[in-house]
């Protein structure tokens, strides 16, 4: 496997559009909770079990620097002051150590931003989870990984075997010096100077093949065209959609992958399909309580899409491009909902909605960081999108720290600006665990989405079983 991790490597348009669109109100990290069978650690071999695999993932051990006068975007750096006890805490759940407990620690964790001072992730050991088992808590900013390659870095700190192979000694670390403003200001200058010999190489290029680069760039305009169409058909005004705080709160609901696949087998689709069918149930059933008719009402998500090749697993950084995806919030039949979502999405993979959003990333690349921070926030606009709703595929193997095994996993997403849900569901072990992270004020009431997932999952898997006894 390999690693990225230089030091200073240069963050890619999209991690930086992370910085930008990140505020006192809206934080850009994502993480998850992962419940362990117990008995709990020590903190001191947690510690140096981690500090064991730190060079795997060098970049944790690397902190942002910001070259002055906006000569190009920030940089990876080495922290010279890097403290491992920092980045590792523990704390205890109050009785009865329940799964309610555990929520509202991590609503109050999910509150907290990073430091960009130091490195960009956090790791929690929680004690006292009822039934003899014990949680931990990770927090990276999204910056630093998208949520495919989290796994990747998930791997790295997990143990495929309860009493695994001693993990190779690492050479004493030996962080490189800070660079100077001097130096920093140079590198800007130097790939400032750079992109006109980009550009010019892309022309040389089209020059020599011209039927080629026509095509690109009908292609192009097509799929930019399909991009900003999006906002002549705004996502509609709901309560999802208002100021938000600092604050979290946060809720989960469990069921198993095997449930989707027979949900997915009988009425056709893809397990996404299906997953965006359970949420849209889940979101009618929350409006209703809230009063709010549903009639003639699609919402919409913003659905992060991997474009990570198999060759670029384990390179940290975002290979991430969005696609709108339909919630029609206004099919009250369940079945009838999925089908729509499918053949919506399908049509969605067709058009040129996902390369157009990718070509705004690649444009960034080359833009000044004031037109990138512009830009970046074309794709977090509440115009395009009502929620989030991400969905990462997991190991599908058991997975160990210092020999417990881990029992679930829910994954926790991002609030942009305006936005007060996010919905991240992760695959592990044949479970799917939902994760939703909610602005604290607003989302008094994020309990009935909770339950409301479990509902929506239950109403088709009915279906699917009366069909299944039908035929």
């Amino acid at each position: 496997m390999t690693t990225q991790g230089r030091h200073l490597d240069r963050l890619t348009a999209v991690d930086a559009s992370f910085l930008t669109n990140e505020s006192a109100s809206s934080h850009m990290h994502v993480g998850a909770i992962l419940i362990f069978e117990g008995p709990p650690p020590r903190y001191v071999d947690l510690v140096e079990h981690v500090r064991g695999r730190l060079h795997l993932v060098p970049r944790f051990r690397q902190k942002l620097v910001v070259p002055p006068l906006e000569a190009g975007r920030p940089l990876w750096a080495d922290d010279v002051n890097f403290n491992l006890s920092y980045h590792i805490r523990h704390t205890a759940l109050p009785e009865p150590g329940g799964e309610a407990q555990l929520k509202r620690l991590a609503g109050r964790v999910f509150s907290q931003q990073l430091d960009r001072s130091k490195p960009l992730w956090g790791l929690w050991l929680v004690q006292g989870l009822e039934r003899d088992r014990f949680a931990i808590l990770t927090k990276t900013h999204h910056a630093m990984v998208d949520g495919i390659s989290g796994v990747d870095i998930g791997t790295v700190l997990f143990d495929l075997e309860p009493v695994p192979e001693p993990a190779a000694v690492e050479d004493a670390w030996v962080p490189q010096k800070s660079p100077s403003t001097a130096e920093l200001v140079g590198r800007g200058l130097g790939d400032a100077a750079g992109l006109p010999i980009k550009v010019a190489e892309k022309a040389i290029g089209a020059i020599r093949h011209p039927e080629s680069a026509a095509r690109k760039a009908v292609e192009g305009l097509e799929a930019l065209s399909a991009v900003l169409s999006q906002f002549a058909d705004p996502a509609p005004d709901v309560p999802l959609n208002q100021e938000i705080g600092p604050h979290r709160r946060y809720v989960w609901a469990r069921s198993e992958l095997a449930t989707f696949k027979r949900i997915k087998d009988t009425f056709g689709g893809t397990v996404n399909d299906v997953v965006l069918a359970v949420v849209t149930g889940s979101i009618r059933n929350w409006l209703h309580a809230r009063g709010v008719r549903t009639e003639g009402l699609e919402l919409r998500a913003l659905v992060p899409v991997s474009i990570r090749t198999e060759d670029e697993h384990g390179n940290l950084g975002n290979r991430i491009t969005l696609m709108r995806g339909p919630l029609p919030v206004y099919i009250e039949d369940p079945v009838r909902r999925l089908h729509t979502i499918s053949e919506e999405m399908a049509g969605l993979k067709e058009s040129k909605q996902a390369l157009g959003a990718e070509m705004i990333s690649r444009f960034n690349d080359f833009a000044p960081p004031t037109l990138l921070a512009q830009a970046s926030r074309i794709n977090f606009s509440t115009r395009l999108f009502n929620l989030l709703v991400t969905n990462v595929p997991g190991p599908q193997v058991p997975l160990y720290v210092l020999g417990r095994e881990l029992e679930e996993v829910f994954p926790v997403a991002f609030l942009p600006q305006n936005h007060a849900l996010a919905v991240a569901i992760m695959s592990y072990h044949g479970k799917i665990g939902f994760g939703l992270l909610a602005d604290y004020d607003s989302m008094e009431d994020i309990e009935l989405l909770g339950t409301g997932i479990t509902d929506s999952l239950g109403e088709l898997e009915t279906a699917a079983g009366e069909s299944a006894a039908a035929a």
